[in-house]
């Protein structure tokens, strides 16, 4: 399993954090012949701890400066798993119960005041201690919800002893689940099968190294100060604004290799440019967090970033028709159309006592309210026609994704939702225009929005929808951060969020929906125990049609309740500069900075 939330839309997203150590309002001067790729985020960052993260922004920086065990191969398509710092990939038990992992010796963390002027190598024990930092409800981590439900062998009485006594976690108790038999090896046990556990191990945000010299100097203030064994490492924070690695000096020997399909000409020819140059290949590495749409634009035609993701108002011009516009391909500018491994959806709070419920006329209204919105029209008219309808639970290039199945959930039928709010006694009753509740009280649909121009273009397509079947709904507009909080206190009745996978793995959509998560990962606290046990089933099963067949009887079960509209799979334009070299997107892995290179001749000539 393994998605990463992102915003439905380009809209703001801005935290109190605390900044590093170095902060200075703008970057530091750049040495001439220094290779720099500035690339623009259209949301700002949670931190750099990956046991207090979740969003997509705050997981590309850190996966340029914590390593997990694996990775998956640059270029290949469809995906591979390949080694990280793994000496070869991992073994499992005919059961797929017990993990067992080598990690390569001679693999240090970047230097760091924390060691106290101590080379510290890599161990299993640092990924026995990261992945301990899930369960510490001292870091109340978004990631273990996940971690429960591998059941790893221990862990779950060690936390509930340090709730139950008021302690800290005790990170030097023996644990079943985890062993380091020696130096290099880890062992991981699960109290219950799952076959796709090496996936989990490519993940740096559920996999990520980490030493216990680095927490224990820098305790909450950790966030601030990543220290990884990895290709770069932070050298200026300014929160919400800009987040600048630079090469670690002290990185191994790593050489660019990949395996991209035969067939595949442009991975072959990436790969024939860049086959055994050690990496990376570049030496700074600036993320700009730039929240509106115009700024985003007129940056990247200014030459000030190397690599964009399109803003959806700039969608048409810089690629009408889906290809780049020709002033562009004058400039050089390279364009990469991107179907992305994601949903953006809009769930209802099964315990709202307006939209939730499990009888029939609760599941009828959450049906006719799917049936009133036009997913295609969103699509078109505030995507720019960057998206296709989602019509299964699960995303592109996912296991168990299958394009030709259909489950409704883009279904628009108007004429059919009218018959279900009548047939089902939402009507209207006292006259003022606006269905009422079966039982005469008022009906009143309250969806939780921003205040950005993209939300107000959702928001009308919503009120206009609602309004044409007759149903009232109003607008409640705040900023993500707190509206997540109240989504995962269940004060929250209707809300948009948009999920991107982590890992091949596509069933880990399901748990969007699976009981025993909600409030973490199953924001409707939807709790069916039918479809909790075909979710489980499907988590201990290895690939194949038995897997598929519980996966469709899965979403069946969410389309019949539905308390999840799925709406549609983004796509994204990405625009780069001439002379940025080597970029292509990945439908898993984050670290693209580790394998792009800077054609500073081109780049000298273009801005002069």
């Amino acid at each position: 399993m393994g998605w990463i939330r992102t915003l439905v839309q380009a809209t703001s997203l801005a935290l109190s954090l605390m900044p590093a150590a170095q902060s200075a309002e703008a970057p530091a001067s750049v040495p001439t012949g220094t290779k720099v790729v500035r690339f623009a985020f259209p949301a700002a960052e949670t931190g750099f701890d990956p046991a207090r993260i979740s969003d997509i922004y705050s997981n590309q920086v850190i996966a340029h400066i914590l390593e997990a065990p694996l990775t998956y191969d640059y270029l290949a398509r469809p995906t591979e798993l390949r080694t990280l710092t793994a000496a070869a990939l991992p073994e499992h038990s005919a059961d797929f119960t017990v993990w067992t992992v080598h990690i390569r010796p001679g693999i240090y963390f970047a230097d760091d005041p924390a060691f106290k002027g101590q080379k510290r190598e890599l161990t299993a024990a640092d990924y026995a201690y990261a992945i301990k930092r899930y369960y510490d409800p001292r870091w109340k981590s978004p990631v273990y919800s996940e971690y429960r439900e591998y059941h790893v062998l221990g862990l779950e009485e060690l936390r509930q002893k340090a709730l139950d006594t008021r302690r800290p976690f005790d990170y030097d108790a023996p644990v079943a689940g985890l062993q380091t038999p020696d130096r290099y090896t880890l062992r991981v046990t699960l109290g219950r099968p799952n076959p796709l556990f090496d996936l989990v191990m490519a993940n740096t945000n559920s996999f990520g190294a980490i030493a216990h010299e680095v927490v224990e100097a820098y305790g909450q203030d950790v966030d601030a100060h990543p220290v990884g064994t990895g290709p770069f490492r932070l050298a200026q924070w300014r929160r919400s604004s800009l987040i600048v690695l630079e090469r670690n000096p002290g990185y191994r020997d790593d050489f660019y290799d990949a395996h991209p399909a035969a067939n595949d000409a442009e991975g072959q020819a990436l790969l024939a440019r860049f086959k055994g140059r050690k990496l990376p290949m570049i030496d700074r590495l600036e993320f700009a967090i730039i929240e509106q749409p115009q700024p985003t634009w007129l940056s990247f035609l200014s030459k000030d970033f190397d690599l964009v993701i399109t803003p959806l108002e700039y969608a048409p011009i810089a690629a009408p028709g889906g290809h780049l516009a020709p002033n562009l391909v004058k400039q050089g500018i390279q364009l990469e159309r991107v179907l992305r491994s994601d949903h953006a959806y809009t769930y209802f709070n099964m315990n709202d006592p307006v939209v939730g419920g499990y009888t029939a006329e609760k599941i009828a209204l959450r049906r006719a309210i799917s049936l009133a919105y036009d997913n295609m029209a969103e699509i078109n008219r505030v995507r720019r026609g960057l998206g296709i309808p989602a019509k299964t639970m699960l995303v592109p290039n996912t296991y168990g994704y299958d394009p030709q199945q259909n489950f409704g959930f883009s279904e628009y039928d108007p004429a059919k939702a009218k018959a279900l709010l009548d047939l089902y006694g939402y009507v209207d009753k006292d006259g003022d225009g606006w269905r009422d509740l079966p039982d005469g009280k008022p009906l009143l649909l309250r969806y939780f929005t921003q205040s950005d121009e993209t939300s107000r273009q959702f928001n009308e397509l919503w009120g206009k929808y609602m309004k044409a079947v007759g149903l009232h709904m109003e607008f409640v507009p705040g900023q993500w951060p707190d509206q997540f909080k109240l989504a995962q206190a269940g004060s929250v009745q209707i809300w948009a969020l948009g999920n991107t996978a982590t890992s091949p793995d596509g069933s880990g959509f399901l748990h969007e929906a699976y009981g025993p998560e909600a409030g973490a990962n199953n924001l409707p606290f939807f709790k069916l125990p039918a479809y909790d046990e075909l979710v489980r089933r499907v988590d201990q099963m290895p690939l194949g049609p038995e897997r598929d067949a519980l996966i469709t009887q899965a979403q069946r079960l969410l389309a019949v309740y539905m308390p999840i509209k799925p709406h549609v799979h983004r796509i994204r334009l990405y625009l780069s500069q001439p002379w940025l070299l080597g970029y292509r997107t990945h439908p898993f892995a984050l670290d693209f900075g580790r394998f792009v290179d800077v054609d500073l001749q081109k780049k000298s000539a273009a801005l002069h």
